[in-house]
């Protein structure tokens, strides 16, 4: 169980709803704050999340916690039919659904307003599922992985990119450093809402990843469970399937 870490501390709000209002303030300068935080290096990692997807030629793609669809555009390039990016951030889905539409992606790309915990799907619905830096915001874990587990077709991929933290030194001296001091004073210097990238370092911190995570997607259910930690175990990639 994975400890339920909240953006505004004194909120009445649910987590559901405080992480969709941090998202709906953040969500202008999201991408170019992000790109500065990760040094550019997600988008590495998200061309692996891509090249895990398309070994498996998916008709039909869901990416949860899609924010501003960067993931669902780079799966357009597995020649998808249709790709549907799921949200419970208007703000993000907006800024999205602008990107889309300058792609001329519209046919192939659908931007949803949606819960993860309770998908509008049938099941068995999708061939491939991708998460990036999302299942952490979940306010049940593994409520949100039953639910992937239920809409995800037989011999699906599903595949999860998010922060972890390094074991070794000094790398892992070196990203508690850089998470608790310099990541929420550049959200606070760039962004609107002071506790938002304070959140986010908190709750990549708490976060179950690895060995942890692994265990407790086959708890769930999905099989064939690895984890690909990435760049020196900032990141890591997991993939799974199911029976």
């Amino acid at each position: 169980m994975s400890k339920n870490i909240t953006p505004y501390k004194n909120s009445t709000l649910g987590k559901k709803e405080q992480v969709a209002k941090m998202f709906d303030t953040i969500s202008g300068n999201y991408d170019n704050l992000n790109r500065v935080i990760s040094f550019g290096i997600d988008i590495k990692w998200r061309k692996k999340v891509l090249k895990i997807v398309a070994k498996s030629n998916p008709k039909i793609i869901l990416d949860i916690a899609t924010g501003t669809g960067d993931l669902a555009i780079l799966m357009a390039q597995t020649n998808a039919e249709k790709i549907i990016g799921l949200d419970i951030s208007a703000g993000m889905l907006e800024v999205g659904k602008k990107k889309i539409a300058a792609k001329n992606m519209t046919d192939t790309i659908e931007m949803l307003l949606g819960d993860s915990e309770n998908m509008p799907f049938d099941d068995n619905y999708f061939d491939a599922i991708t998460v990036a830096f999302g299942v952490r915001n979940f306010e049940t874990l593994e409520k949100g992985l039953v639910e992937i587990l239920r809409v995800l077709k037989p011999n699906g991929v599903f595949v999860i990119l998010e922060t972890s933290v390094p074991d070794k030194t000094p790398y892992k001296q070196g990203y508690t450093f850089y998470s608790k001091n310099i990541l929420p004073l550049i959200g606070k210097l760039f962004s609107k809402d002071n506790v938002a990238y304070g959140y986010l370092s908190e709750s990549s911190a708490a976060f179950p990843y690895g060995e942890a995570l692994n265990n407790i997607l086959r708890k769930i259910g999905f099989i064939d469970v690895v984890a690909m930690p990435q760049t020196f175990g900032v990141a890591t990639i997991y993939s799974a399937s199911k029976k």
